[in-house]
């Protein structure tokens, strides 16, 4: 496993410094963001995403399944900030939701590197509306399961693993057998499998939007990971406009996909 998986502080900037130097900018080339508009992130981790939507004045929610997570997050976010408010809840969204007071709703919602984890994701956008203000907007950021690391496999703690690309394009069994026979811990293995399952691609996710009844209002398709300016100092570069327009061959050479979607227009 990569040594920032394990830097929760390193982590946690690079997540904060993603988010300010390219999600918000790319959400700010098709819509303003305002003081005061709610933000919520879903799989938000140690919530670094959040202190850049703060930082614009910004109220913010962060849920996620892993509730030691979710500490460090708090204490990440104890300093630095007195407004405005955020609040950070383990457990899953849409329980959670069960108990906003009111119709309480959000305006912007963030999924990064999150729906490829997600069984079931046509369902799980369908509900993901109901949190949605009338106007508001969702951003979605994953990598293509087909790019060299597409598997999450670079969270493996074998360099057999987690350094080789594509491996995880060989036959689920396979994939397995070479998974547990590097020593992986069961929960990796697991998780690993999981992603496998899903195996998102951009016309995937596009269909899902589609069948979802959401739109997109934007898109941008990365030859090189945003992240990767922090992880490894590489400087991002967009997919060209002729490549990043050729279905299926697109997901082994894109990095990471970042979408801007809405609840469909009624006709």
């Amino acid at each position: 496993m990569f040594e920032y998986h394990r830097d929760k502080e390193r982590y946690f900037d690079m997540q904060y410094r993603t988010a300010r130097d390219f999600i918000i900018p790319f959400i700010e080339s098709h819509h303003a963001l305002a003081p005061g508009q709610h933000v919520l992130e879903i799989g938000c981790a140690e919530a670094g995403v959040l202190k850049a939507f703060r930082e614009r004045g910004m109220p913010c929610t962060g849920v996620d399944l892993n509730a030691s997570r979710i500490e460090w997050a708090r204490q990440f976010h104890q300093s630095g900030f007195d407004e405005p408010e955020i609040e950070l809840h383990a457990g899953d969204v849409f329980a959670y939701a069960a108990d906003f007071p009111g119709e309480r709703r959000f305006d912007w919602i963030i999924l990064k590197d999150v729906i490829e984890h997600i069984p079931d994701q046509e369902k799980f956008l369908v509900k993901l509306k109901t949190l949605l203000n009338p106007g508001g907007h969702i951003f979605f950021g994953f990598p293509p399961w087909q790019m060299p690391f597409g598997g999450h496999q670079q969270m493996a703690r074998s360099r057999l693993v987690s350094r080789i690309p594509w491996l995880h394009l060989l036959p689920r069994n396979l994939y397995r057998v070479i998974l547990e026979s590097a020593g992986e811990a069961n929960e990796v293995v697991e998780e690993l499998m999981e992603i496998a399952a899903t195996g998102l691609s951009i016309e995937r996710f596009e269909a899902i939007l589609i069948k979802a009844g959401m739109e997109q209002s934007g898109r941008r398709l990365f030859l090189t990971n945003p992240i990767y300016a922090y992880k490894f100092g590489i400087h991002p570069r967009l997919v060209p406009s002729p490549l990043a327009n050729m279905p299926w061959i697109r997901n082994f050479y894109c990095t990471a996909a970042y979408y801007l979607v809405q609840a469909e227009r009624s006709r």
